[in-house]
C-alpha cells in the first residue's frame, strides 16, 4: 500500500472526514470499518515518517484520541500485580514483549493472538537502549501500538512499559547527578507518552567487591528509591505507575535470596511511609540478552536456574507483597522450557530477540535487503567485531542496530512478505501465550484493573 505524507494537520481531518470528525477538541468516529481498514494505516505512517514535526505530532494525537472512544486505554498493571502479591490470582507468567522493528505488524500479531486466546495481561515494552538504536521514541512507540489495537479491533487496557531504564555505571561514576538527571528525563517523557509501567535497572551499580549483601546492593536500592520517589511525584492522573526493580544484572552471576532481602529491606527504608513501591523484581538466573551466539551463528543452550525463580518468587510475594520475580532474556530459549516459568512462579517474562530473529530469518525476507543491511553493519560497526569472532557471530549481535536506519525499508516490505511474517509471529505469540498460561485470563484482568 502506498501512503501520502500530509503537508498540514488540517489535511488529516479533511482526508478522513468520512471516518471521524473533530468537534470541540473531541473526535467522533463515523465509520469504524473505514477507520480500521485504511485510515489507521495512513495515520500511523504519518505518525512515524512525516518530516513535519507538527503534522507528525498531530497524527499521533489523533490516534490516541481515536483509541479512547473505542475502549482502548493506556493502563498500569499495578492493581493486577498487587492482586498477584496477595495470592488472589496466579499460575501464569505475564509476557512482556519488546518490539524492535516492523512494530506495527508485530503489534498487530500480538493483539490478534491475544484476542483469539482471551488473554488478559500482556505488555508491550521497549528498553532504553532499544529506544536509541531503533529510533523509536516513546510517543512514536505508543502511537504505533495503539494504531495496531485499532487495526485489529482490540478493546481493553494496553500496557506499555519502559524496559531496562538502566543506569550507565561508567557515566554514573563520572557524574551521578547528570546520569540520574538524564534517566529522569527519559522517565518523564515515557510517562507522558502513556508508559504507565517503568522498569528501573540500577543493578549495574551493585558492588560485588563488598562483603555484605546489603553493602553490595546499597547503591542499587538507593537509586531505585530515588527514581521511585521521582515517578510518584510526576502527574499520571489517577493511574499508579507500576515500577519494577532489579537485583541481578542480566548475563552476570545468578541472584540469591540474601540479595533480594538486602535490596527490599534497604529500598523500603528509603521510601516515605505510605508510598507505593515496586511491584516486581527482576533477577538473574543464567540467561543473557539475545542469547550467546556460537561461531556458526546459532544460539548456545543455557541452563536456566528454575529453582532460584521458584525460591525468590515465594520470598518476593510472601514477605514483600510483590507479584513475584521477572525473567529477562527468555525469547531465544527452547520452546519446551516456557511452561516452567509459570510453574515456578515467575510473574513476568521478557521476550525480544526471538522476534527479531523471526523477521530476519524468515524465508520470504528479501535477500537483497538483507545483504544491504549486513553490508551496512559491516561498515558501520566494524569496530565492535571482537578478535576471533566469526562473521555470523558479529552479524547476529549487531543486526538489531539496523532497525533504526532501515525502519522505512522494514515498514514498506511487499505486502505478501509482511503478511507472511506477521502470520508466523502471530503463531509464535499464540504458542507463548499458551505456554505461559495466560490464555482465558481476560476476566481476571477486568477484575483487578480499576482504571
Amino acid at each position: 500500500m502506498s501512503f501520502r505524507l500530509f503537508e498540514t494537520a488540517p489535511e488529516i481531518y479533511e482526508t478522513f472526514k468520512e471516518s471521524f470528525v473533530e468537534h470541540n477538541a473531541e473526535l467522533t468516529i463515523l465509520d469504524n470499518d473505514k477507520l480500521s481498514s485504511k485510515t489507521i494505516d495512513w495515520l500511523v505512517y504519518n505518525a512515524v515518517f512525516n518530516k513535519d514535526e507538527y503534522v507528525k505530532s498531530e497524527a499521533r494525537q489523533v490516534i490516541r484520541s481515536l483509541a479512547l472512544p473505542l475502549g482502548i486505554r493506556l493502563s498500569s498493571i499495578q492493581g493486577f500485580y498487587e492482586a498477584m502479591g496477595r495470592g488472589e490470582c496466579g499460575g501464569f507468567s505475564v509476557p512482556a514483549i519488546n518490539i524492535r522493528g516492523m512494530t506495527f505488524d508485530c503489534a498487530r500479531a500480538v493483539f490478534k493472538a491475544a484476542m483469539r486466546n482471551h488473554v488478559g495481561p500482556f505488555i508491550f515494552e521497549i528498553a532504553k537502549s532499544e529506544i536509541e538504536y531503533t529510533n523509536q521514541r516513546p510517543l512514536e512507540y505508543t502511537a504505533v501500538i495503539l494504531a495496531a489495537a485499532i487495526k485489529e479491533g482490540y478493546r481493553g487496557p494496553v500496557f506499555i512499559q519502559g524496559d531496562h531504564f538502566q543506569v550507565n555505571a561508567n557515566k554514573y561514576a563520572e557524574d551521578s547527578f547528570d546520569e540520574i538527571g538524564s534517566l529522569k528525563k527519559l522517565i518523564s517523557d515515557a510517562i507522558d507518552a502513556g508508559f504507565y509501567n517503568i522498569d528501573i535497572d540500577a543493578s549495574t551499580l551493585v558492588d560485588l567487591t563488598k562483603h555484605k549483601a546489603r553493602d553490595q546492593q546499597a547503591p542499587n536500592f538507593m537509586v531505585t528509591a530515588e527514581l521511585t520517589r521521582y515517578i510518584r511525584g510526576l502527574p499520571s492522573g489517577d493511574i499508579t505507575v507500576s515500577i519494577g526493580g532489579e537485583i541481578g544484572e542480566v548475563g552476570k552471576k545468578n541472584s540469591t535470596e540474601a540479595e533480594l532481602r538486602a535490596f527490599m529491606d534497604g529500598y523500603n527504608e528509603e521510601l516515605p511511609g505510605g508510598m507505593t513501591g515496586i511491584s516486581k523484581m527482576s533477577i538473574q538466573t543464567g540467561t543473557s540478552h539475545g542469547g550467546v551466539p556460537l561461531p556458526n551463528g546459532k544460539i548456545a543452550e543455557v541452563n536456566v536456574d528454575f529453582d532460584t525463580i521458584n525460591k525468590l518468587s515465594v520470598v518476593a510475594r510472601e514477605d514483600y507483597g510483590l507479584s513475584g520475580v521477572v525473567q529477562h532474556g527468555a525469547s531465544t530459549l527452547p520452546d519446551n522450557l516456557f511452561h516452567l516459568f509459570p510453574e515456578r512462579g515467575a510473574s513476568e517474562v521478557h521476550l525480544a530477540t526471538g522476534f527479531q530473529n523471526q523477521i530476519y530469518d524468515h524465508p520470504m525476507f528479501p535477500k537483497e535487503l538483507k545483504d544491504k543491511i549486513y553490508t551496512f553493519l559491516g561498515m558501520k560497526f566494524s569496530g565492535e567485531k571482537k578478535e576471533g569472532e566469526t562473521k555470523e557471530q558479529f552479524i547476529y549481535k549487531t543486526r538489531k542496530k539496523a532497525f533504526g536506519p532501515f525502519k522505512e525499508n522494514f515498514w514498506n516490505l511487499p505486502p505478501k512478505v509482511s503478511d507472511a511474517i506477521r502470520k508466523d509471529l502471530e503463531d509464535r505469540f499464540d504458542m507463548l501465550f499458551k505456554s505461559l498460561k495466560v490464555v482465558n485470563t481476560a476476566g481476571l484482568l477486568e477484575e483487578h484493573i480499576g482504571d
